[in-house]
């Protein structure tokens, strides 16, 4: 059943306080009920930003390598319907200043018919493949899975046919609360197979990797040198803002698009 206004305002309103309620899920018990509601099932995946991947010498020998946006493509070119929310809930409900609220989700899959009328609406695949060039040219990052949380707060059915496509910013994400959620709930959201990032000599200790760049506070600064740590999603934030250019995508699966879009086919059905 299509979750009413007012349900909606109640999360928005909520939704500042989430890092607390994300440390909840450390306590065994608690844990283990938010990730039977809310995260069951799930997995989602942060795509690289296309703009960094020349930076990796491999890549620029090859050039049939196909870029990470083609996981988007592909999907909405295969989904029978596609839906665009209005704002995004994450941005409105911390007031975001530095990126448009109104650049919100894309959701495709049949399940998508069950979303109240007046959180969004249903577009063309046209107007979808728009859509994700906006939020990419605004210096979002996608990310793209299967996300039980969808599914409940917007109360539709059935969740193997909803894909979610986030737009996310590192200020406002819902996924900000990885350093601190069980990590049985952060695993859930991973890189692209194959893809990490690397520190080079370059590095200064600038420290202007720390600003606000990383979604998962993955950085740090140890001797005068960033640090990237396991938690990395493999977005890329930190290669395009370094003024040094000392952090350097790699990619040792050159099959990555493939195998994330084979990876996502198997667990949420667009058609």
């Amino acid at each position: 059943m299509a979750r009413p206004l007012w349900f909606v305002n109640i999360l928005e309103k909520t939704f500042p306080n989430i890092k607390l309620i994300a440390k909840l899920t450390r306590v065994p018990i608690v844990g283990k009920f938010f990730d039977f509601l809310l995260f069951k099932g799930d997995d989602i995946v942060y795509l690289t930003q296309d703009k960094i991947i020349s930076i990796n010498k491999e890549v620029e020998k090859d050039s049939d390598m196909v870029l990470p946006s083609k996981v988007l493509e592909y999907f909405i070119n295969k989904a029978k319907y596609h839906w665009i929310m209005n704002v995004c809930i994450c941005r409105k409900s911390m007031q975001c200043k530095d990126y448009p609220i109104n650049l919100g989700c894309l959701f495709l899959g049949e399940a998508v018919l069950g979303i109240n009328p007046q959180l969004g609406r249903l577009v063309s695949k046209e107007e979808a493949l728009d859509h994700i060039k906006k939020c990419r040219e605004a210096g979002l990052v996608h990310m793209i899975g299967r996300n039980r949380l969808d599914k409940q707060w917007l109360g539709v059915s059935p969740g193997l046919k909803l894909l979610s496509i986030c737009n996310c910013d590192p200020c406002c994400c819902l996924w900000r609360i990885a350093p601190v959620v069980a990590d049985k709930i952060g695993s859930k959201v991973h890189k692209m197979p194959g893809v990490s990032l690397m520190v080079t000599d370059k590095c200064i200790g600038c420290g202007t990797c720390l600003k606000g760049v990383c979604f998962v506070d993955a950085i740090y600064i140890i001797d005068n040198r960033a640090i990237i740590s396991e938690e990395c999603r493999g977005c890329g934030r930190c290669v395009d803002i370094c003024p040094q250019n000392a952090i350097e995508l790699v990619i040792e699966d050159k099959e990555f698009v493939e195998k994330t879009i084979k990876h996502i086919d198997k667990i949420v059905d667009v058609t």
